[in-house]
């Protein structure tokens, strides 16, 4: 016994040393890819000292004696924080995904070869502006001084050490230029307008959906009540009386001339095919009505301050690392040679200031949603196309994907004159597809849908963000905004000279509409006909803007910019209720405070819901439902996250929401079912109008036409049942922050093929929030998706104070480090939840008072300090 207590107490001591070991093991691992944030760095190609100041949440504030060592240090303090994030996104924007996490990511690199992302890229770098291209070398000089200094891809970052275990032989490549410059490509990807609407409707004509129903699920803006962005007062150059407004006198938009074709099954299959490329693209911020942002300017006179106030939150996807950064770029002099002192939220990868304000000016931005795609049904014919009763040549070219673990995928990218065919790009397409006769073909045809997009154009983007970034007024301003190709959005203005303003930028094309009656882009254009052709570009100077507009204020959040039409610029807006929430607010106060605005930011008001809720209170029900609907009456429509009657009556009225779309719109395939966004809220509106409308139709039941009033006591009585299983059986206990919850996820390492255990090291799960679909505080979630979970939301938000740059508030929607167990992964997601920001310094004395950590960079070889 003595003998084996001996052995026992061994075997303890080895288990604890081993334990520990692992342990102390572990957290080597974790934390060798750590950033230095104090001492000195000796970093290669600097010219003179640089200050790297960080606060309390890890934020930088980075201090130079030129432009150039400025980047440098911004390159290298990107990397140190972000430097997975960053490599992530070259090999997503190059199409080389699946070089780095395997065969997963290789539909993704086809969609993304065939639009040719990179290629444009390397196109537009030797356009850019001297400086620009300076600062963009800078930058990728400060990316690789870190790379040489980490040596292995481990001490990088913990997602290497596993990405090791699956891609062994990764080796992680120098940055460039143009890996900065690609990034933007993703971005206009994702925040370009109309999305696969024009494809969609195609689609939709050849379920047997008649063109009068199409068009009621495509309603037109409601100028009558949510006001646009501009008045006319404001901006006014033409009559609407041209193709959006006839969209909008007309019932049913008319059909294309080649809307046949598009019902044939060999046009069928295209459209499905391209449809399917599409949806293989990448999606970094968002897809559909979750991709919006709300943006306000208040003039000195209607604030508290006696200067401008400027509000931003950008709604997008949300994961962790969020998808911005922050930073303070600071020149220690301001001079022409080095003209740099700004401060905000940019991209890792992408040096500057995306949205922010320098000394003199504020600047934000939301979605414009502008139309800048457009699909063309092409005649091809082996090597050929159609083109004005002639065969022209495919342009063609090879690309060759490498695949992680697996063997080399080569694909044949085809072009015509409008851009890339994308239907090549889904594996689905049949090869031995019918063929069918076209009028005006010369022979038989199969047919392509060729995709024109305008940030295929090189573009100055890239010029734009350091326009922006040294802008000293409202002229210098409209400048920036005129180099801002792609992605094109809405720019609010303020400065400290008191002035306020609005831009729309963007490259926006000029295109007839290939269907009489209907807009641009409504429906896919004959491509063998060149008289649908873009035209060119609207020129900048006639793209709608306001200076120091009469009412005081600006609002933007995806809404219409003008009922005016010309230019014409989308029929797809966001369809206001935010915009106009905003617009009540501001309007109810005489002046409003920077608190004002941060508590706007955090409105939970569904303005929608009332006017269903009268509808719902009407249906009579059964008792066990009836308990739940009495937490209709009396409700406003607020939806918190807390234990309130508001909290209980948000949850119902949701459930009963998702319901009646599913109920209603059950003819509609999976894949395009209702998200519940804006524009399904004005399509019910219509319907409940018309309560025969053969939507109400339950197609599932046969020989029985439904109305509304079945539809509407479904969706009340299934919800009830729902959420008692969910929730509990006592309404007045439901809490809506239990069913809306957001799981941040990270892009690789959070994926569910994963095993849990290292899910969790990444991911920060179940936060409860409140807000919902077209509310200021714009935590959205999909109603045709199991679930309530939110699917995205404000990414960060900010209030500028023009009259006292310090007094800014700003908050992130994750943290400023992009390594796990950091203290600066996730130290911002409790603030950002509850709606609260954090003070913004931005003058020396402020940045100073507020830093915990100072490192200095210096040139090789100077003197340390």
């Amino acid at each position: 016994m003595k003998r084996a207590r001996r052995v026992l107490i061994v075997v303890a001591v080895l288990l604890v040393m081993a334990v520990v070991g692992v342990g102390v093991l572990g957290v080597s691992t974790v934390r060798q890819s750590f950033p230095q944030t104090g001492g000195e760095l000796a970093i290669e190609g600097l010219t003179s000292t640089v200050s790297v100041l960080r606060d309390d949440r890890g934020i930088p504030t980075i201090t130079a004696d030129n432009a150039s060592d400025l980047f440098r240090a911004q390159g290298f303090v990107s990397a140190q924080d972000r430097f997975f994030e960053m490599d992530l996104r070259r090999h997503l924007t190059a199409g080389r995904l699946a070089e780095m996490v395997g065969a997963s990511g290789l539909e993704s690199d086809k969609a993304v070869r065939t639009m040719g992302w990179r290629r444009v890229a390397e196109q537009e770098l030797p356009r850019l502006a001297p400086e620009t291209r300076q600062y963009l070398q800078a930058y990728a000089d400060g990316v690789n001084a870190y790379i040489a200094q980490a040596e292995s891809p481990e001490k990088m970052s913990l997602e290497y050490t596993f990405l090791q275990r699956r891609n062994p032989g990764y080796r992680v490549e120098p940055w460039t230029p143009v890996d900065s410059l690609a990034w933007l490509k993703a971005l206009a990807w994702d925040l370009r307008g109309d999305y696969n609407d024009e494809l969609t409707r195609a689609r939709l004509s050849r379920r047997g959906i008649s063109l009068k129903q199409i068009a009621l699920l495509y309603p037109p803006y409601p100028f009558d009540r949510h006001l646009p962005i501009l008045s006319a007062e404001d901006w006014a150059p033409g009559a609407a009386d041209d193709a959006a407004t006839d969209q909008a006198a007309s019932a049913v938009p008319a059909a294309p001339a080649a809307l046949s074709d598009l019902r044939s099954s060999d046009g069928a299959r295209a459209v499905d095919a391209a449809i399917a490329a599409l949806d293989a693209a990448p999606s970094t911020l968002g897809r559909g009505d979750d991709i919006g942002s709300n943006s306000w300017v208040v003039s000195g006179p209607r604030s508290t301050t006696g200067k401008p106030l400027l509000a931003n939150d950008p709604h997008l996807a949300l994961s962790i690392p969020g998808i911005w950064s922050q930073v303070n770029l600071q020149c220690r002099e301001v001079t022409q040679a080095c003209p740099f002192r700004v401060s905000g939220f940019t991209f890792s990868g992408v040096p500057g200031v995306v949205i922010g304000h320098n000394e003199r000016i504020a600047w934000g931005m939301t979605n414009l949603r502008p139309d800048v795609t457009d699909f063309y049904l092409e005649q091809v014919s082996g090597d050929t196309y159609l083109r004005d009763g002639q065969r022209v040549p495919l342009e063609k070219r090879e690309e060759t994907l490498k695949v992680a673990g697996g063997a080399d995928v080569t694909i044949t990218v085809r072009s015509t004159v409008h851009g890339p065919i994308m239907s090549d790009v889904s594996a689905s397409v049949d090869e031995a597809g019918d063929r069918v006769v076209v009028r005006g073909a010369p022979q038989s045809n199969r047919y392509a849908v060729s995709l024109a997009w305008t940030a295929l154009t090189p573009g100055t983007a890239g010029d734009a963000i350091f326009a922006l970034n040294t802008a000293r007024d409202w002229d210098d301003f409209r400048a920036a905004a005129a180099q801002f190709t792609v992605p094109s959005q809405n720019l609010v203005y303020a400065d400290t000279a008191g002035h306020i303003g609005y831009q729309t930028p963007g490259r926006i094309p000029v295109r007839r509409s290939a269907t009489p009656g209907a807009p641009p882009g409504y429906w896919p254009a004959p491509g063998w006909d060149s008289q649908w052709d873009w035209k060119g570009w609207v020129p900048s100077a006639d793209l709608p803007h306001v200076f120091d507009p009469d009412e005081g204020f600006v609002v933007t959040a995806n809404q219409a910019v003008t009922a005016s039409t010309t230019p014409f610029l989308t029929t797809e807006w966001d369809y206001g209720f935010r915009a106009q929430r905003i617009r009540t607010l501001l309007a109810a106060k005489a002046k409003v405070s920077p608190q004002d605005m941060s508590q706007i930011q955090g409105d939970v008001r569904n303005t929608y819901a009332p006017a269903l809720v009268e509808r719902l209170l009407a249906v009579q029900v059964d008792d066990f439902t009836a308990q739940a609907q009495r937490l209709l009456r009396d409700w406003d429509g607020s939806q918190p996250n807390d234990k309130s009657r508001d909290s209980a009556s948000a949850s119902y009225y949701n459930a009963v929401w998702k319901h009646l779309l599913d109920y209603t719109f059950d003819e509609l395939p999976p894949d395009l079912a209702p998200d519940g966004g804006s524009r399904w809220m004005i399509v019910l509106e219509q319907l409940l109008a018309d309560p025969k409308n053969e939507w109400w139709d339950d197609r599932t039941t046969p020989g029985l036409t439904e109305g509304s009033g079945e539809i509407l006591k479904r969706a009340l009585v299934d919800a009830r049942l729902d959420l008692a299983r969910e929730l509990g059986k006592v309404p007045a206990q439901w809490r809506w922050g239990r069913l809306h919850q957001l799981d941040l996820r990270h892009p690789v390492m959070g994926d569910d093929s994963l095993p849990e255990v290292v899910r969790s090291i990444f991911n920060r799960e179940g936060i409860e929030l409140g807000g919902g679909n077209s509310i200021v505080n714009a935590n959205s979630w999909n109603a045709a998706k199991p679930g309530y979970d939110v699917i995205a939301g404000p990414s960060m938000r900010m209030v500028v104070d023009l009259g006292n740059l310090d007094g800014s508030l700003w908050v992130n929607s994750t943290g400023q480090s992009g390594h796990t167990y950091d203290d600066h992964y996730a130290d911002q997601i409790d603030a950002w939840a509850a709606g609260e920001s954090f003070p913004w310094p931005f003058t020396e004395a402020a940045v100073r008072e507020a830093s915990s950590d100072e490192l200095t960079l210096v040139p090789p070889g100077a003197p340390t300090g």
